[in-house]
């Protein structure tokens, strides 16, 4: 288990052996390219030609968020003068927790390049730097456009940690005053909501090492505990202990966990 350091990364980012992520990103597109042409210059453009790490990451979500009436050089320039060593250290952990826990994903290149969920994060990460930053405006605009763009509806002020899976990202709404620690798991169509009008903090708090099963909707601001799971479909209205599975509507405990037991990386859906 990884030693986590509240919202940040874990105290030293995961490495593959010798190799680091970005080595590994750079040496499957220069394969990728070799064998399907129709994707060289994409390659070119994105991830082989540029000048350093962050530069990729702003140029794949540039070009993915270039539907806007906004000029793809512009998007660029916001996103790479955002970019700074905390969040890449945060999108690191991110490529590598989908890479681990989705079965589908079958190398780091396709988490970055092809996954919804992934896009949707990383540009939340830049949108909450603006906000945090002062400039709420500009940091509304690109939270609506990742909602437009990717599916994801996430408040730019919503504080969200390192090594965090949106897997499928479809549906998945996150309110202004929800806090997602690290190593944390949501499936599509997640709610992190309020329960009406109240005002102030008034949001979920997701701890280390949870995963919200599909569909599951957590209202108000109650604090799901420690490497606990949300069962798919469950309505979440109280506080839920840490190491525990709830399930249901409203949901109920129905299972406490072993002590190593981490949902967010075995993923494992049983109740």
């Amino acid at each position: 288990m990884s030693k986590s350091t509240g919202l940040g990364l874990t105290e030293q980012p995961q490495t593959l052996g010798d190799a680091s992520v970005w080595i590994v990103i750079r040496a499957e597109a220069v394969e990728l390219a070799a064998r399907e042409p129709i994707l060289q210059q994409l390659l070119a453009a994105q991830v082989t030609d540029t000048a350093g790490n962050d530069e990729i990451i702003a140029r794949v979500l540039a070009a993915r968020l270039s539907v806007a009436q906004v000029e793809t050089g512009d998007l660029f320039d916001l996103i790479l003068s955002t970019l700074d060593g905390d969040i890449m250290r945060k999108v690191e952990a991110d490529l590598i927790a989908v890479r681990e826990r989705d079965p589908a994903c079958t190398t780091f290149l396709h988490a970055l390049l092809n996954l919804k969920g992934f896009h949707a994060l990383q540009t939340h990460r830049i949108a909450h730097a603006l906000w945090v930053s002062g400039r709420p405006e500009i940091a509304s605009w690109l939270a609506n456009l990742v909602s437009l763009v990717f599916g994801p509806d996430i408040h730019p002020a919503a504080r969200i940690g390192a090594s965090i899976m949106l897997d499928h990202g479809s549906g998945i709404v996150i309110g202004e005053t929800a806090v997602i620690e690290d190593e944390v798991s949501i499936l599509q169509n997640v709610t992190l909501g309020g329960t009406g009008k109240e005002t102030g903090d008034r949001h979920p708090k997701i701890r280390h090492g949870v995963m919200i099963g599909a569909g599951a909707k957590i209202l108000g601001n109650i604090e799901i505990g420690a490497f606990s799971k949300v069962a798919a479909g469950s309505v979440v209205l109280k506080p839920v202990p840490e190491h525990c599975t709830v399930a249901g509507v409203p949901a109920t405990l129905v299972r406490v966990h072993r002590a190593d037991e981490i949902p967010a990386e075995t993923m494992d859906q049983n109740i």
